[in-house]
């Protein structure tokens, strides 16, 4: 099992609790979780990766329970195995989209010697025109492909996708869905999107909704 989860939920100060359904995914099994805004996506995407602490219920990644894990231990393991994409880009400024991609690899302890993986990646995506360029100097819309390369070059066991879509007209929508998809496939990696994004409804088969029922009132249950 790469993903399980069991009894997630997050306890707010004001006295809302916010549930989720479980989840169990298997090597290279997809899903979508979408929904409006308020609904949780985002949280639970976090907390799945270590990045928010649950109140409450448990998250296992390849049978390891990550809240278990020290700060340092969860960084190693998430650089291992976890490949995050963002609502926001986050780069080296000072480095070029090439270097930026071979650090990632370097981090995750992967080979950099040879570049012909990170630059199949990026000709899949078409930025390979890009390669020289400083990551700042992008459009949001090309840095948000540029994130998903960064999680696929590390060769992850999990792809978690935090609104993947949202900066891109159909055709570049299209292209990041069916290579991320694709990709996953080949690679064997669990993919999960959360997106409100409804293009993408038709691309996943396995598909989780989060409406505000999710929401419970602590005191009125």
């Amino acid at each position: 099992m790469t993903l399980h989860t069991h009894g997630l939920g997050i306890d707010f100060k004001n006295g809302k609790s916010l549930k989720f359904p479980d989840l169990s995914l298997v090597s290279g099994e997809t899903l979508l979780i979408h929904g409006p805004s308020g609904s949780g996506k985002t949280s639970l995407l976090h907390m799945i990766c270590g990045l928010m602490n649950p109140s409450f219920g448990e998250v296992k990644i390849l049978n390891q329970n990550i809240q278990k894990l020290s700060k340092s231990e969860l960084d190693f393991f998430r650089g291992q195995h976890i490949g995050i994409c963002l609502q926001r880009p986050i780069f080296i400024k000072s480095l070029t989209v090439l270097e930026n991609l071979i650090l990632a690899r370097h981090l995750a302890k992967k080979r950099v010697s040879d570049h012909k993986i990170v630059i199949n990646w990026l000709e899949k995506f078409n930025l390979i025109n890009l390669k020289n360029r400083k990551t700042f100097s992008l459009s949001l819309g090309e840095q948000q492909r540029l994130m998903f390369i960064r999680a696929l070059v590390t060769e992850p066991d999990l792809i978690l996708a935090d609104e993947p879509t949202s900066s891109l007209d159909d055709v570049n929508a299209e292209l990041i869905a069916d290579v991320l998809l694709n990709s996953c496939h080949d690679q064997k990696a669990t993919l999960v999107v959360v997106s409100h994004d409804a293009r993408l409804k038709s691309k996943f088969s396995n598909q989780i909704p989060l409406r505000l029922i999710y929401f419970i009132w602590l005191g009125k249950i």
